[in-house]
C-alpha cells in the first residue's frame, strides 16, 4: 500500500538528516484524466530510489531522473506531461489527461 503524502513528506526528512540529497516532486496542477491528484509527492534520493507517486507510475522513471540533476544542481524545475507530449506516451500516460510537476531540492 502505498504511503500517505505525510509520511512520504517524513521520509524525504528522515533521508536528509541522514546526509543524503533528497528531491520532492509535487503534482501542481491536472487537467482532464490525471492519475494522481494535486498535492501528490514524490520523494527520490541522490541515488534514484524513491517514495510515493506523482502518475501511478506511468511516468516517474523520467521525474526521478530530472529530480537526480536537480539534486546536483540544486535548480529546481517544472516538468509537464500529456498524451500529446510524446514522452508521455513513452512513459505510459495515457490517460487522456496532463500533469504538471515541480521538482525542487530539500535542502
Amino acid at each position: 500500500m502505498l504511503a500517505n503524502e505525510d509520511d512520504i513528506l517524513r521520509e524525504a526528512e528522515t533521508w536528509k538528516r541522514a546526509g543524503r540529497g533528497v528531491a520532492v516532486a509535487t503534482v501542481i496542477e491536472t487537467w482532464g484524466s490525471a492519475p494522481r491528484p494535486v498535492g501528490s509527492h514524490l520523494v527520490i534520493d541522490g541515488e534514484g530510489r524513491f517514495l510515493g507517486s506523482v502518475s501511478g507510475g506511468c511516468v516517474e522513471g523520467d521525474v526521478v531522473a530530472q529530480a537526480i540533476d536537480v539534486i546536483e544542481t540544486g535548480r529546481p524545475t517544472t516538468l509537464e506531461f500529456g498524451v500529446a507530449d510524446e514522452t508521455a506516451w513513452r512513459a505510459g500516460l495515457s490517460c487522456g489527461g496532463r500533469i504538471k510537476v515541480y521538482v525542487e531540492r530539500l535542502d
